[in-house]
């Protein structure tokens, strides 16, 4: 009898230590998938930074030449659009743009295949006249990566330490001023369609932008716009629901820093 108790006893452990191990290997892939996601971001900002420490000077370039800065990261993917970083928190990041505006929802700066994907813009964005406005957008990881810390923009006082954003073009560097956040749902006829709009052409066309995205931030940031002046918005994916996002609008306040 204690034979047969013995042999179900080790049957059980085995069995429990196989559940453990099946539990554990979605855990193990995670992680290996966050720290080779991470080391990817660090070599690309590593080369990034090397070549900003031999430019000798900072300047507008008004010679339609890139930026020495961006002229290694470029060679190695033509797709390269700019850099997005914000100070005190971990955007700090290549943005892409292609012709398949679905592609880098899935692959990576080396064009590998990655749930990660890349920011990107679409193709249809103009970020060198400019347009009025363009979208950058991003997955919201789990980790904390790419967009995974946006909706950190919910709280008032984080936006007040973090109100100013970074985006650097091929060309020039820009510094942008956060004008409105709020979280909406895509699929919703009543909800303003801010993913639809690039350009204003007429004040009109800007009010019907400014007043519908003033009127939605979750909070007043003191930062007004008027006709003439350009945007960028950053947008991911938020909550429970398929269709919601989170939105962060900024306006143009500088191209020297």
């Amino acid at each position: 009898m204690r034979g047969k108790n013995r042999k179900k006893f080790r049957f059980l452990r085995i069995l429990l230590l196989l559940i453990m191990i099946v539990c554990l290997i979605p855990v193990g892939q995670a992680y290996y998938l966050s720290f080779s996601h991470e080391k990817q971001q660090e070599e690309l900002r590593s080369l990034l930074e090397m070549e900003e420490q031999q430019e000798t000077e900072k300047y507008q370039n008004n010679s339609g030449e890139i930026q020495s800065k961006f002229k290694e990261l470029k060679s190695r993917n033509q797709d390269l659009a700019g850099w997005l970083a914000i100070d005190g928190t971990d955007i700090d990041y290549p943005v892409m743009q292609c012709e398949d505006d679905e592609y880098y929802l899935h692959h990576n700066f080396q064009k590998e295949k990655d749930k990660y994907g890349c920011l990107y813009v679409r193709n249809m964005a103009d970020l060198n006249t400019p347009g009025t406005n363009f979208i950058i957008y991003g997955h919201n990881m789990r980790d904390g990566s790419m967009f995974g810390n946006l909706d950190e923009y919910a709280s008032e006082d984080f936006y007040r330490e973090h109100a100013r954003i970074s985006f650097d073009t091929l060309y020039e560097g820009r510094t942008y001023e956060i004008l409105s956040v709020f979280s909406t749902r895509i699929q919703e006829e009543s909800e303003f369609k801010y993913y639809e709009f690039y350009q204003a052409n007429t004040e009109q066309e800007f009010l019907d932008f400014y007043e519908n995205i003033k009127k939605l931030s979750l909070y007043d940031t003191g930062v007004t716009a008027e006709f003439g002046d350009t945007f960028l918005t950053l947008s991911t994916c938020f909550g429970s629901a398929e269709d919601e996002r989170f939105v962060v609008i900024a306006k143009k306040i500088g191209e020297i820093r």
